[in-house]
């Protein structure tokens, strides 16, 4: 059987890390890090994920700033309230909670937001240094699945990667990282051919495609790294990943579950990127 390794643990160590270094911060007279995160409108997922980060940052002494807005607001208030924020001193980092309502432009107001401000990793700016290979802010998803697989005790240097799916926000940068890290590296889709043959190729398995229990057995060689990035929800309720865990965990040498996988590295890591905006380091 293969070893199960925990996000929400993992998580939580490096929260506890986080935590020491602001009261460090404290007790030296200085400033704590501050957050803000912009919802629009009160689409409930949204809503949902702004309180869960502002729950993370009490959890680690971080400040915590959220703006709500109406979702009938014009593109150049939003404009405006970003601007005010990339120049407030008191903010580090400005996450803007995507998608928009209708009618407005996530990626104008992506181009406002200021690239030091930026955590999210998302101004073309950071995208264009990241793809350098240069100094940036890492996107948060994809900066988790790299801890979780160092908790695996993955060198991914030489090893045969997989990533399925090939999102902006994780499939692609994702596959990136794994690059850096001199891995060898095939992104799969919709459009693969022999897709399960591919993939039980690979070392490492990513899956990140947005289907429930996509990946069976068939898909995973033998003691592969398996990190499963979907979260779906079934219809009766409860939540799965992209991979039929209970089956593929058998053959995997480590996998992660859903929930209590990637989704705490995300938020852990948006905080860590808050803390370098501010200018410090874990």
């Amino acid at each position: 059987m293969g070893t199960v390794i925990y996000g929400s643990e993992l998580s939580q160590e490096l929260r506890d890390q986080l935590r020491a270094r602001i009261d460090s911060l404290k007790e030296q007279g200085k400033r704590v890090p501050c957050l803000a995160v912009i919802l629009v409108g009160d689409n409930p997922a949204s809503i949902s994920y702004v309180r869960g980060k502002g729950k993370a940052c009490e959890s680690v002494g971080m400040k915590n700033r959220e703006i709500d807005l109406p979702a009938d607001i014009s593109m150049e208030e939003l404009k405006s309230v970003i601007q005010s924020l990339n120049e407030d001193p008191e903010v580090d980092g400005i996450l803007l909670q995507l998608p928009l309502p209708g009618g407005l432009s996530d990626t104008e107001a992506i181009l406002t937001i200021d690239p030091r401000k930026d955590v999210d990793g998302l101004h073309p700016i950071n995208i264009g240094n990241f793809y350098l290979n240069e100094p940036c802010f890492v996107p948060c998803t994809p900066m988790g699945i790299m801890e979780l697989l160092k908790r695996m005790n993955c060198d991914p240097d030489g090893k045969t990667a997989v990533v399925l799916g090939r999102s902006k926000l994780v499939g692609t940068p994702v596959a990136r990282l794994l690059q850096n890290a001199n891995a060898t590296v095939t992104v799969c889709h919709s459009h693969t051919e022999h897709l399960a043959e591919v993939c039980a190729s690979a070392d490492i398995l990513i899956a990140a495609i947005g289907k429930p229990k996509f990946v069976t057995e068939e898909f995973v060689k033998e003691g592969a790294y398996v990190i499963d990035v979907g979260v779906n929800r079934l219809e009766d309720g409860h939540l799965c990943g992209d991979t039929d865990f209970e089956a593929i965990k058998e053959k995997a040498g480590y996998i992660t579950p859903v929930p209590k996988g990637v989704g705490p590295m995300t938020i852990t890591s948006l905080l860590i990127n808050t803390l370098k905006a501010y200018g410090e380091t874990l």
